[in-house]
């Protein structure tokens, strides 16, 4: 049975300094952030957080949080002050709930009331503006009365959030939206009231650039358009955001609220919160199991596929552990619990997801830094637009029109949601699949990866290797020759070993076993019934695709015993998967030539190094990483942990260790040896996602902003293309949830 998820995040190793390093010890917080906006605010967040001594931070628009990296003698308190010295809001994310959907929920229906009522005031004032047949007597004062609740009720989010920010001295997408849709009315206000725009016949044509031959034009429509436009954009995006976050909520509704123990040989029913390491859970079929634990009792099937993307349910007996969140397909079994709450294979997975989409992509950095700049940039863009066009001759209404149409076209929001949102679905939907992705720095490497270096071990094979054959030397008997090997490879981890004390125990009880000692890579000596029994490699190599290993007793020759591993099914197609990704395969293992080569002849893998011990399949990395190649490893065991830190890209199995997984920067819960190519395939696909959000993003605002300044944008069509391009981003994003595993 597969060990549960690991509990430690893939290392982010290339990205952030790690805890306890360096002369100052740190730690990780991590804060729920409220109230940002726009890529200007997660650089006013970041700016605040890092001005407190030591820290190091990144925040992220699209899912609040912002994690840093602090010295342990600054609690989260002094964080959170930074922050709402910043003018936002912040707690601990220990106390702010995982499954933010609710507050998102509320989030969109307090915009959509606030929209609903901005439609139905702006759509008469739009069309009296456009439509001249349409314009009564005294319209203008119709349409003062109609946009007047729009801009200050409707809006009040903009104003509110453009007020917090000028208090701390600093500016957001609200203060462009707040300062153009105000700018606007005023203007109009004061038209309609002082300059003679107010006189009953007047009449208005309506442009898509500006236009108007006097200061007593009115542009309530701009006004109230601006904010009914913002505002559809805003609620479209939190519904997409909804739907972006779907993975991590699946996963945590995995773990059931309630939980069976048995207290006093009598089954009861409490709150998951309060099952404890060493309860018995019993689990009825249909039920999910509420635990991490290992199966005391009974036999049955259990299905993980929302856990790990494996569609064939395991059948699971006394011995074998269970994960959390997984479905009892079968029998009633009883699971004694070794890992409760947090510690659970389903909130593990959804800290390791969480923990990806709070990382950001160097070229995110780049745009969160041009953000923090952008918005008083654009403002003083805005004020010289007005000023330009008024030197040059123009009337008042059209510079005015001018300079709010680059106010509006200006907004940054697709900037802040270029990277996070595309990074949230992605590594959602690889979640879904059984696919932890470490983070953004990860996507970079994956495009880059041209050879894939794979351990053959429980990657290739099923790792549940078989005694196929006992050799004992002459006048000893195989029977005896396979119980000392079996005993001595008792407290052995390596699979071989396993394979051995298995065939030796099935056959009768283990001798007993004195000192034991194991040498990586040679094997292992032991006490054994009064022998000096050693148990390595064999110098012979071995028979076909069978591993032989040499027994000696008290130094003497007693035999060989063969071992074979089955090659998973998968295997073969997992290869082709690699090449035509344009990847070159090469297998790196252990054993002996002989299984070695009889294993890629199997797979059509042309490139094979073996005979390494565990030490040297590290340097092997470095030596193709010499060459010139950028190199993936995937591995499964504590002995690849050095390869894969190594390598440019490491990947642990998801059958391997916890010591496996912490040194990858890819993690796949499912033991299937495509998931290999599949989550290469999911991360660069991430990858070009990110490059074209940010590309859309930042092209249309170089676009669009001269055209503003130009005049040839209306305020309302700058408003709604502003709406639209944040939409894209969000949109173009979603497409990554249609991703298809080719396993």
């Amino acid at each position: 049975m597969s060990t549960t998820p690991p509990c430690v995040p893939p290392s982010r190793r290339r990205a952030t300094p790690q805890p306890d390093q360096g002369p100052v010890a740190t730690r990780e917080a991590d804060l729920a952030i409220e109230g940002m906006t726009c890529a200007a605010c997660v650089a006013r967040v970041e700016k605040a957080l890092n001005r407190v001594d030591g820290a190091t931070a990144s925040v992220s628009l699209a899912t609040e949080r912002a994690h840093v990296l602090v010295p342990r003698g600054i609690d989260d308190a002094v964080l959170i002050e930074a922050v709402r010295g910043a003018g936002y809001g912040a707690q601990s994310a220990a106390d702010a709930p995982r499954d933010t959907s609710g507050a998102v929920t509320d989030a969109a229906a307090h915009l959509r009331i606030r929209l609903i009522v901005a439609v139905v005031l702006s759509v008469p004032v739009l069309l009296l503006s456009m439509i001249p047949p349409l314009q009564f007597p005294a319209w203008q004062w119709v349409s003062f009365a109609l946009a007047t609740p729009v801009v200050w009720w409707c809006g009040w989010t903009f104003h509110r959030g453009a007020w917090q920010a000028l208090r701390h001295r600093g500016f957001s997408m609200d203060s462009l939206v707040s300062l153009g849709s105000v700018v606007a009315w005023a203007w109009s206000a004061v038209a309609v009231i002082f300059l003679g725009a107010g006189e009953i016949g007047m009449t208005m044509h309506m442009s898509l650039t500006p236009s108007g031959s006097s200061g007593a034009e009115v542009y309530f429509e701009v006004a109230a358009g601006i904010v009914a436009l913002v505002l559809l954009g805003r609620w479209l995006e939190a519904r997409a955001r909804r739907t972006a976050g779907s993975a991590i909520r699946a996963l945590l509704a995995l773990a059931p609220d309630r939980a069976t123990v048995l207290r006093d040989g009598a089954e009861v029913e409490v709150p998951v919160a309060e099952v404890v390491v060493g309860d018995l859970v019993v689990v009825r079929p249909g039920e999910r199991i509420a635990v991490d634990g290992e199966v005391a009792e009974g036999q049955s099937a259990v299905d993980r596929a929302l856990l790990t993307g494996e569609s064939v349910p395991v059948e699971v007996g006394p011995g074998d552990e269970v994960e959390g969140g997984s479905l009892n397909a079968g029998g009633r079994i009883v699971v004694r619990a070794l890992r409760v709450g947090s510690e659970t294979a389903v909130h593990r997975v959804a800290a390791l997801v969480e923990a990806a989409q709070a990382g950001k992509a160097p070229v995110q950095r780049l745009a969160d830094r041009v953000a923090g700049v952008f918005v008083p940039a654009v403002i003083l863009i805005a004020v010289g637009t007005l000023i330009g066009w008024l030197a040059t001759g123009h009337p008042a209404g059209e510079a005015m029109t001018a300079a709010v149409a680059v106010l509006v076209i200006s907004c940054p929001c697709a900037l802040g949601l270029a990277t996070p949102v595309a990074l949230m679905v992605g590594t959602g939907r690889g979640a879904e699949l059984g696919i932890l992705i470490g983070g953004p720095e990860v996507l970079e490497s994956t495009r880059r990866v041209t050879v894939a270096v794979l351990d053959k071990t429980g990657t290739l094979t099923e790792g549940v290797m078989k005694v196929a054959d006992v050799r004992p030397a002459p006048g000893r008997d195989p029977d005896r020759v396979l119980a000392l090997a079996g005993a001595a490879e008792a407290g052995s981890e390596h699979p071989i070993g396993r394979a051995i004390t298995a065939a030796a125990a099935e056959q009768a009880a283990l001798l007993p076993v004195g000192a034991f000692v194991a040498q990586a890579g040679v094997g292992v000596n032991a006490d054994v019934d009064g022998h000096q029994v050693h148990v390595g490699r064999a110098e012979e190599g071995a028979a076909g695709s069978n591993t032989t290993v040499r027994v000696t007793v008290d130094g003497e020759d007693a035999g060989l015993i063969e071992v074979n591993d089955v090659v998973r099914p998968e295997s073969a197609q997992a290869i082709q998967m690699l090449r035509e990704l344009g990847l070159r395969p090469l297998m790196l293992t252990g054993d002996a030539a002989g299984p070695a080569h009889a294993v890629a002849a199997i797979l059509g893998i042309d490139d094979v190094v073996s005979d390494v011990f565990p030490e040297d399949k590290s340097r092997v990395v470095r030596e193709l990483m010499a060459a010139g190649e950028v190199v993936a490893m995937a591995g499964d065991g504590v002995n690849d942990a050095p390869a894969l830190v190594t390598a440019d890209l490491g990947i642990a199995m998801g059958t391997g260790t916890d010591v496996a997984a912490e040194a990858a920067d890819i993690t796949l819960v499912t033991p299937d040896p495509r998931a290999i190519a599949d989550a290469i395939r999911l991360s660069r696909r991430t990858l070009r996602t990110i490059q074209g959000n940010l590309l859309w993003a930042f092209g249309y605002n170089v676009a669009a902003i001269p055209l503003a300044v130009m005049g040839l944008l209306n305020p309302l069509i700058a408003a709604a293309a502003m709406g639209l391009s944040s939409i894209f981003v969000v949109t173009n994003s979603l497409r990554l949830r249609g991703f298809k595993p080719a396993r």
